[in-house]
């Protein structure tokens, strides 16, 4: 695998919607860096305005949703994306408005990153909004969550059974991140209703700052650029880890990945 700069002349258009962190770590931020990074170029619509920083989370205030919905139209007569990208969805009324805006996507690769607490590990969705999430299963091709996301969303104990039940509830494929286990290298499972998959990453020594909306935001670039879900799969974890690796200290807290320092083609 050849890892380079890259600037296309005609890169797919990635729709992103998700939350604005004024860090810059995660959200709309991490989207538009690992979308440019991985050959694509974001189109985004933000879901919610944050207060938060490398070490603390402490607000989430969500956009008005009709606004949302008028933002989405214009956009679409306009630009032709070839995947979506979706991160926080901070209440109903906008998990309303996206899965309208999902429901009218057809056949494009739909990436979900349920997030459902902070990089700080503040938690920043409700009990309330699983129903919501697990709605846009049916109108996603995969989801990305964490052993505790899938958990809390397969209602399951084991993240395995979780991932299954996941499939069971309607998505397509679950990759199903390990970040958050208690073992010595990452293991991140790519499940289907028929198989599974895994790889085994190195662990490195720090905490990140973004590292699931890189991941997600990299996946759907991968799939916008025509990639098959297993190659977009390896392709978005290489180039995660690698920004991970590469990974900035700008604040006092976590780190952010250093995703314009690397790029994959």
């Amino acid at each position: 695998m050849r890892l380079v700069a890259e600037l296309t002349l005609n890169p797919p258009i990635v729709l992103a919607a998700g939350g604005h962190d004024p860090c810059g770590g995660a959200g709309i931020q991490a989207d538009i860096e690992a979308i440019h990074a991985n050959g694509g170029f974001p189109a985004t619509l933000v879901t919610a305005l944050t207060a938060q920083n490398t070490s603390r989370f402490t607000e989430c205030l969500g956009v008005d949703a009709s606004a949302l919905t008028r933002q989405a139209a214009l956009l679409a007569e306009d630009m032709a994306p070839k995947a979506i990208k979706v991160g926080l969805i901070p209440d109903r009324s906008v998990g309303e408005a996206l899965a309208g805006l999902l429901e009218k996507a057809g056949s494009l690769p739909i990436v979900l990153d349920p997030v459902m607490a902070a990089g700080a590990g503040q938690r920043i969705l409700g009990a309330d909004m699983i129903d919501t999430l697990c709605g846009l299963l049916p109108l996603t091709t995969i989801i990305t969550p964490n052993v505790h996301e899938a958990c809390a969303l397969g209602a399951a104990r084991d993240p395995e059974e979780a991932a299954r039940g996941l499939l069971r509830r309607g998505a397509r494929f679950v990759l199903l991140t390990g970040t958050h286990a208690a073992t010595d290298a990452v293991i991140n499972a790519l499940y289907s209703p028929t198989s599974c998959r895994r790889w085994r990453w190195p662990r490195l020594p720090h905490v990140y700052h973004g590292s699931g909306c890189t991941l997600a935001a990299a996946l759907a670039t991968w799939l916008a650029r025509g990639a098959d879900i297993d190659s977009a799969a390896a392709l978005a974890q290489e180039y995660t880890w690698r920004s991970l690796r590469d990974s900035l200290m700008l604040g006092q807290g976590q780190r952010h990945p250093g995703r314009l320092r690397i790029a994959i083609s």
